[in-house]
């Protein structure tokens, strides 16, 4: 069965679940914060992950989604399991479920406004941005059985294009905000391609670095397979370096941080002890170097 709780993603627990409806496909649902105004003439700071965490556990809860996603780290937040519907759009009184409608309605919020402005440049769309993390959150969805297609058509503008009924309840795959039946958002005017999954491993070798085995991170441990693991804690939100040198070597800032990266996988005692081992190292997914 699939994972319920994307593995590279904070667990952020909301509770308050209910099911979904298992005799109707699956669906995801594509969503940005857009929670600031700005535009070409006048771009906005974007706002701090950590921000619309808070307010997705605080007052925003009303409106959380299943994943928080910022395309400029890879950093996820989840508040829902797949499993449980989440409240990421309007329900109204009668008619379809929005929330619910499908084997899993999976919601997705993109960190993101249109000329946001992130360490000097400018964003107008999110297909601008890296998108980093984007490859491993369909990977997890797509496992959910939710198809690669877009029954109303991708995105491309901030424009209204609402879903007729007979549709949304027979067709699975991915829908716009913009798109969902009882809503009236436009968001979110982009979203990243489907990301191609090949059948075996590409000639060039495999994506990401083998577990090396637990000998081989010790203290003083120089190599380049550090450096890119340094990387990725820090995209998935478990930095727990103290300083930005000898990044490459193996610390004290390497067990601390893959401690938490560990106790993010629900990982405990011994199992969390900061020295790598098989299980967490393949879900951390550590680049080729």
């Amino acid at each position: 069965m699939p994972a319920s709780w994307m593995p590279l993603a904070t667990k952020a627990d909301l509770g308050d679940r209910a099911p979904c409806d298992p005799e109707v496909p699956a669906k995801a649902i594509a969503h940005i914060t857009a929670d600031r105004k700005a535009t070409a003439a006048a771009p906005v700071n974007l706002l701090p992950f950590a921000d619309l965490v808070s307010f997705f556990t605080g007052s925003g809860k009303g409106s959380a989604p299943h994943i928080l996603w910022d395309p400029f780290t890879g950093a996820f937040t989840q508040f829902f399991p797949a499993t449980s519907r989440s409240k990421g759009v309007l329900d109204a009184t009668g008619g379809v479920r929005p929330n619910r409608d499908g084997k899993v309605v999976i919601q997705v919020e993109a960190l993101f406004f249109p000329h946001c402005r992130v360490d000097g440049t400018v964003f107008a769309r999110l297909v601008d941005t890296p998108c980093t993390g984007w490859g491993d959150l369909h990977a997890w969805i797509n496992s959910w059985d939710v198809p690669d297609v877009w029954p109303m058509g991708r995105p491309t503008s901030l424009s209204r294009n609402t879903c007729p009924t007979d549709v949304w309840r027979s067709r699975g795959g991915w829908y716009a905000h913009a798109q969902v039946p009882e809503n009236d958002h436009v968001d979110p005017g982009s979203w990243p391609s489907f990301v191609s999954q090949p059948p075996g491993p590409s000639p060039a070798g495999p994506r990401f670095e083998p577990f090396p085995g637990a000998s081989f991170f010790h203290p003083g441990r120089k190599s380049p397979v550090i450096a890119a693991m340094h990387h990725r804690l820090v995209a998935v939100d478990c930095d727990r370096y103290t300083s930005s040198t000898g990044i490459d070597v193996w610390g004290p800032g390497d067990v601390r941080s893959y401690t938490a990266w560990q106790q993010k996988l629900d990982l405990e005692g011994s199992a969390a002890d900061g020295i790598p081992g098989r299980f967490s190292w393949d879900r951390l997914s550590v680049p080729r170097v």
